[in-house]
């Protein structure tokens, strides 16, 4: 944990659009970590469908994220990045939130700049909050963090409701007020993303929602243009959402399921990617005492 903030702040100024994907509960981070990411983003809008059922329409407190921070910390030394929504209030609020998130483990958090409350940012019918209020956010959040290679994300949601220009203004201006990075949400062309990656001075994030409104994009395509992170908030929760549906559609329809079915991970491997090993190895360190 206390090199993962300076492994991020690498990975990110390298600008080779380095795959991220969103994490949604300590298991996902433990298989994302096992297939050979070098970065995790726990995302909300997979907390909020996976912990509460519901779609991301900001109804996670900023309580239950960092409880799922903490256990994702617990599993994984991978930098973590983690999606602050709006930071929970006001400028006030945005502070107690990054002090509240870098000690339950995260090494960078995403703010972004929609009135509350918020919705996905590949939905329709968002709106955004005057650039002043949310560069006071940005300017309490680079105050209120601790350790100095703690990283500040700016993310803007203005492409849809302003244009381009406007997104990119808003941008430059939480840059100024002490954003490391910034995230244009949903733009919808590649030069479009070109033009981000090279007009703003700081790493960007780029996210490809699978279904969403950012076209697919190869990740050579995208670290041409100059990207820092290509992030895939909820490609693990959409494959364990067909996981389930296939698993448990075969289960009602045959009356059974096994391991030989190819629909479920034999018992060992669910083992292994628990950690059961490494607890068997600390168990066996005190059996003679």
């Amino acid at each position: 944990m206390t090199t993962a903030g300076p492994i991020l702040r690498r990975i990110i100024n390298d600008r080779r659009a380095v795959l991220v994907p969103g994490v949604m509960n300590a298991l996902a981070a433990r298989i994302a970590e096992d297939a050979g990411f070098e970065a995790l983003y726990v995302t909300g809008a997979g907390v909020s469908n996976a912990y509460l059922g519901l779609p991301d329409v900001a109804f996670l407190s900023l309580t239950q994220l960092a409880d799922h921070v903490a256990a994702i910390r617990n599993v994984t030394k991978l930098p973590l990045i983690v999606d602050g929504d709006t930071g929970f209030g006001n400028e006030v609020n945005t502070w107690h939130t990054i002090r509240t998130l870098e000690r339950a483990g995260a090494n960078a958090v995403q703010l972004e700049d929609q009135v509350f409350p918020k919705r996905c940012g590949h939905f329709d019918g968002k709106s955004v909050v005057g650039v002043d209020e949310m560069a006071r956010k940005i300017a309490a959040a680079a105050d209120a963090r601790h350790d100095p290679d703690f990283l500040i994300i700016g993310r803007t949601d203005a492409y849809a409701t302003e244009g381009l220009d406007a997104a990119l203004d808003r941008a430059r201006r939480y840059i100024s007020a002490g954003a490391d990075m910034t995230f244009v949400e949903a733009p919808r062309r590649i030069e479009d993303i070109s033009r981000i990656a090279t007009e703003l001075e700081v790493p960007q994030v780029v996210n490809i929602v699978i279904g969403g409104k950012t076209p697919p994009m190869e990740q050579a395509e995208l670290a041409r243009a100059g990207v820092g992170i290509a992030l895939y908030a909820n490609a693990a929760l959409q494959g364990a959402m067909l996981g389930m549906k296939t698993a448990l559609s075969a289960l009602m329809s045959s009356g059974k399921l096994t391991e030989d079915s190819g629909l479920v991970v034999p018992f060992e491997e669910r083992q292994r990617l628990v950690g059961k090993p490494h607890v068997d190895a600390i168990e066996s360190k005190f059996v003679d005492l």
